[in-house]
């Protein structure tokens, strides 16, 4: 068993303004809905970047074994 980082989204909050899919260096996440961010965690790598660049702090990178 290994662990996976990657980003997580609160979507309750996430105003969806793209700042996150703009810098992503995986083109792990997108706006599908027009509500909020989601991120695809096959692609992430969970470097960080989304969660230092979103202007709402609602990204987060997480940790999960797998």
């Amino acid at each position: 068993m290994s662990n996976k980082r990657y980003a997580q989204v609160d979507k309750e909050y996430c105003a969806a303004c793209g700042t996150c899919v703009k810098v992503c260096p995986r083109q792990a996440i997108s706006v599908p809905d027009g509500i909020s961010a989601v991120v695809n965690p096959d692609r992430c790598i969970g470097c960080g970047l989304c969660a230092r660049e979103c202007p709402a702090s609602v990204i987060r990178v997480v940790t999960a074994n797998v």
